[in-house]
């Protein structure tokens, strides 16, 4: 068995280029791909306003995962649908710029190509069981790359305060609401 060894181990100048050039290419190759497949196609869907349909597959998955512990089991669908259109309307309100960003992120979590590599889910969403969806957020909770750690931090973000805008969140947390004027 070959012996190893921290020098061995420390990543060159010319591997870390080696491996940005091909992540480079992989994510240009995924966003070609998404563009021409009409997976980013800006077309919201019925009833949204910014959420286009590729989206609602994948967070329709997630949120249940994300506020399983803040929701009673039996509230959970009602919270989900309710924390979707909040998010949705929050998008509504993004600079250009952050919405664009947010939903290139989204369009990276759609595509096949690039969803089964960087996720580990390999499968649709729609498939995708609650174990999966955890093992993906702790993965890239954890990642050595910094943007899937900004990836994770921008979905818990953008679905945790979605929900806890919700007047419907704030007695199980203790909040007694904005003060009456």
């Amino acid at each position: 068995m070959p012996e190893l060894t921290v020098e061995k181990l420390v990543l060159s100048r010319r591997g870390a280029l080696k491996i940005g050039l091909w992540a480079s290419a992989l994510l240009v190759t995924a966003g070609l791909g998404a563009s021409l497949s009409g997976c980013s196609a800006s077309s919201s869907a019925s009833g949204f306003t910014i959420l286009r349909s590729s989206d609602l597959i994948f967070l329709r998955a997630l949120i249940p995962v994300m506020l399983a512990g803040s929701v009673d089991a039996p509230a959970l669908p009602g919270a989900a649908d309710a924390t979707l259109h909040q998010l949705d309307n929050n998008l509504n309100h993004l600079s250009p710029e952050l919405l664009k960003l947010t939903q290139q992120l989204f369009d990276v979590l759609a595509l096949p190509v690039t969803r089964g590599p960087l996720t580990g889910v390999w499968s649709n969403w729609t498939s995708a069981s609650p174990e999966q969806i955890r093992d993906f957020l702790q993965r890239w909770q954890n990642s050595s790359l910094n943007l899937l750690r900004m990836g994770h931090g921008s979905l818990v973000q953008l679905v945790m305060m979605s929900w806890y805008e919700r007047p419907e969140s704030w007695a199980a947390c203790g909040y007694p609401g904005p003060p009456k004027i």
